[in-house]
């Protein structure tokens, strides 16, 4: 049966870090990101290098402003590259214990679930979740090279090029997270595949998992969604967070305006071309590390249910014609 975990120990976001290309950190967001470098090569030669550097610099300065004196006792971390070779290459410096997770788009919620559920077991006391995404190396594996200069249609994405590094831990001291943040709860997701084969809509693809583990989540807490301050997907994009909307309306759950998603927030609608948002594993991770605990820390959210959603696609499954399976991930962040 499915069941909301409830983390007794409520795991504390000791200290979390995040890094961006170009294109992030001239969205409206972009003052809430620590480090970028406007030529998204992050002094490497390829993409997919790029990829790994950004990792390596989100979780270093994560460690530094944590307090910990060093790497924490185990990592988990994805991306979107075969293998998650952008993870494991970024972060074998570290020498720490190494989990590799794929959850496409919801592997910065699926990372901080099972990170929650290390420390609530007594495994780990502190561990490191880190997620990334570049779009040359995204586009160069899913789609085409950018150098092919491939026409977009308007239900597409934008791979967003970001990193983020979070340090959960029970220990007392608070890093760079001013208010202490914790995950209390977590509501891992079902796959859900309604059909979808079209690779450039994956909004549509993910949006029925993403309503399937809010309404669970509701039916089963007894909550509503204006119990909370904000609920954010990551990332449906214009077109999926529109249609979640009306999967959950029609199940008489109005999301009101404390609804809104990663991907929409990370660029502006108006002056980037990123047609219906981002999407990415860096979208939601770097959306969370910077935004939302910005916002925590001014006093202006103190509950947010953050659902990283996925699609589970391969370059092979797509040639081959099979639908997108989507899959979301609910965490709940509260404050003291």
């Amino acid at each position: 049966m499915r069941r909301i975990i409830r983390f007794n120990k409520a795991p504390r976001v000791i200290s979390a870090a995040s890094v961006v290309g170009k294109k992030e950190k001239e969205g409206p967001l972009g003052a809430c990101f620590d480090l970028f470098d406007p030529s998204d090569k992050f002094g490497k030669d390829t993409f997919e290098q790029a990829e790994s550097e950004m990792q390596r610099l989100a979780l270093a300065l994560a460690i530094k402003r944590s307090g910990l004196g060093g790497a924490p006792e185990a990592v988990f971390s994805g991306d979107l590259m075969n293998q998650c070779t952008s993870s494991s290459y970024g972060l074998m410096s570290f020498g720490a214990p190494y989990f590799g997770l794929y959850g496409a788009c919801s592997t910065a919620a699926e990372g901080l679930i099972l990170g929650a559920m290390s420390i609530e077991s007594g495994a780990f006391e502190t561990v490191g979740c880190v997620s990334s995404s570049h779009n040359g190396s995204a586009e160069r594996q899913f789609r085409f090279p950018l150098e092919y200069g491939s026409q977009r249609p308007p239900t597409a994405q934008w791979t967003a090029t970001a990193s983020a590094a979070f340090i959960l831990g029970v220990s007392e001291v608070t890093g760079n997270v001013e208010r202490a943040v914790r995950v209390t709860e977590a509501l891992p997701g079902r796959i859900v595949d309604k059909g979808i084969c079209d690779q450039s809509n994956m909004g549509a693809a993910m949006a029925p998992a993403a309503a399937n583990t809010l309404a669970t989540y509701f039916a089963l807490s007894g909550r509503e969604p204006r119990d909370f301050d904000m609920i954010l997907t990551g990332d449906l994009g214009k077109e999926g967070s529109s249609i979640c909307r009306e999967l959950l309306e029609s199940e008489g759950i109005d999301m009101g305006d404390v609804y809104s998603d990663c991907g929409v927030l990370l660029y502006s609608g108006s002056t980037q071309d990123t047609h219906c948002g981002g999407s990415g594993c860096g979208c939601s991770a770097a959306v969370t590390a910077g935004y939302v605990l910005e916002r925590f820390a001014r006093g202006e959210v103190s509950s947010v249910l953050l659902v990283g959603t996925g699609a589970l696609m391969s370059p092979t499954s797509v040639q081959q014609g099979l639908s997108i399976a989507g899959v979301a991930h609910l965490v709940h962040l509260s404050s003291d």
